[in-house]
């Protein structure tokens, strides 16, 4: 595996990265990923649920292996058209104000139109607001404030804003001379740029696994539901290939493959994650086994919709989760080598 191909999938990720997709508004999104793995000659199809299905070959198609990853996004949508012409706003996914604060965005009317704005705190001015620092973060406490010249609810919706419309927050992605990767929805847009990069690395060698192996990315993971659905018959094993995830009591940093040994929904297979260590180990990849203390996969929701099938969790080392994330060239390097390992190993 050379590192030519990290760099394609942080180039894919980037590009990802610049269509806004938020839980429920994913269909730009999906048309592009599909897009993409048609040209590196893999047959894929939209879902009914939204989600892009690619089949990257493979010999037994009875012991098929699953790979999972997610392109919607944490974001928002209109509650309420405030008396004043701003926007009440309440969250898709583990979207928090906190970490939205003094974001700009952009808000889609179902008309096509879209408006600029910045969740700001309710009265936000620090000169006026003798509270700003007391002052508890929510929804409820929050506002868009657009940039257009409304005073009132009528002129606001004279733009043809509505209840139910949705809200992107800017990703700001960047990366840094030293190889770090920078930007809100690494998570998981950055392992569906890995997926692709995988893709590359098998076609360029015209490689063809021993097993059958399907992509499958889905857009419904930030509410829980994303992998519960679009199995291919004959898949044995899934892997959610999602962010690592990095912080205090953890090892795993922004430059290694995380492989999670148990999350929220408890473990993961034992036969499974011996055979990702395994994999890792044989390429040299550079890994942590962790225990996440408050997540939850793609993959566990394939468990919950009745599949009988195996599972597994890895992803490059992410930190700042559900904020404004990090990660690193050297994790989505590692990551694609556990692939390799897994899948031709």
């Amino acid at each position: 595996m050379d590192r030519e191909y990290a760099k394609f999938a942080a180039d894919k990720a980037v590009a990802l990265l610049g269509i806004d997709s938020p839980t429920g508004f994913t269909e730009k999104a999906a048309q592009w990923v599909k897009a993409e793995f048609e040209a590196l000659g893999y047959p894929a199809r939209l879902t009914n649920k939204g989600g892009v299905l690619a089949e990257l070959g493979g010999e037994d198609e009875n012991d098929a292996l699953l790979l999972e990853a997610h392109t919607d996004t944490l974001g928002a949508m209109v509650a309420q058209i405030k008396a004043d012409g701003r926007l009440r706003v309440t969250n898709l996914g583990g979207m928090r104000a906190e970490n939205g604060e003094a974001e700009n965005v952009r808000v889609y009317t179902r008309d096509g139109r879209v408006y600029e704005g910045t969740l700001q705190l309710c009265n936000a001015s620090v000169h006026v607001n003798g509270s700003y620092g007391d002052t508890k973060r929510s929804f409820d406490s929050t506002e868009v404030v657009l940039d257009e010249d409304v005073k009132s609810e009528e002129d606001t919706r004279a733009l043809g804003l509505e209840v139910g419309d949705l809200v992107c927050f800017e990703p700001r992605t960047r990366i840094t001379a030293s190889g770090y990767i920078k930007s809100r929805f690494l998570d998981d847009k950055l392992s569906v740029g890995i997926l692709l990069g995988l893709a590359k690395y098998m076609r360029d060698r015209d490689l063809r696994p021993k097993r059958k192996v399907y992509v499958h990315i889905t857009v419904y993971e930030e509410v829980g539901h994303g992998g519960a659905g679009s199995v291919p018959a004959g898949v044995t094993e899934a892997i959610s290939v999602d962010m690592g995830c990095v912080g205090e009591g953890l090892r795993c940093t922004e430059k290694q493959v995380s492989i999670c040994a148990k999350d929220s929904g408890g473990p993961y297979s034992y036969q499974v994650v011996g055979k990702l260590i395994d994999a890792a180990k044989g390429e040299g990849a550079d890994y942590a086994v962790d225990v996440y203390p408050h997540y939850g996969s793609d993959v566990e929701a394939t468990l919950s919709a009745g599949s009988d099938i195996r599972h597994g969790l890895i992803g490059a080392g992410v930190y700042a989760s559900h904020g404004y994330e990090r990660s690193h060239m050297d994790g989505v390097f590692n990551t694609l080598k556990l692939l390799k390992g897994y899948l031709f190993g």
